[in-house]
């Protein structure tokens, strides 16, 4: 389902990251506290972020869980999945954590 560097991680909110946010439609802006930075976030970046406010999650759990809220096929939500987290990460949002 998903790519094995990505599948054997689990992934967790940076430290100290409140997570503030105000969507509209189908954008969602949000302010990282960390950095100070501002960004624009679409629907399945912020599924993923609220999939880890409570905690560390494997990446296939959070494949599944954008599965069950998107109904993304499997062959789409492959390297997506593998982006957006890159991204996520990319931003300062989140971090890999080893399983």
């Amino acid at each position: 389902m998903l790519q094995a560097d990505v599948a054997c991680q689990a992934w967790r909110l940076m430290s100290g990251q409140s997570l503030a946010y105000r969507c509209w439609d189908d954008e969602a802006v949000l302010y990282n506290d960390l950095s100070g930075a501002t960004h624009l976030l679409g629907p399945a970046a912020l599924c993923v972020l609220e999939a880890l406010r409570p905690g560390p999650a494997a990446a296939t759990a959070l494949a599944a869980r954008l599965h069950e809220e998107f109904d993304i096929d499997d062959e789409a939500l492959k390297g997506e999945l593998a982006t957006l987290l890159g991204e996520l990460s990319r931003l300062s949002l989140i971090e890999p954590c080893l399983c």
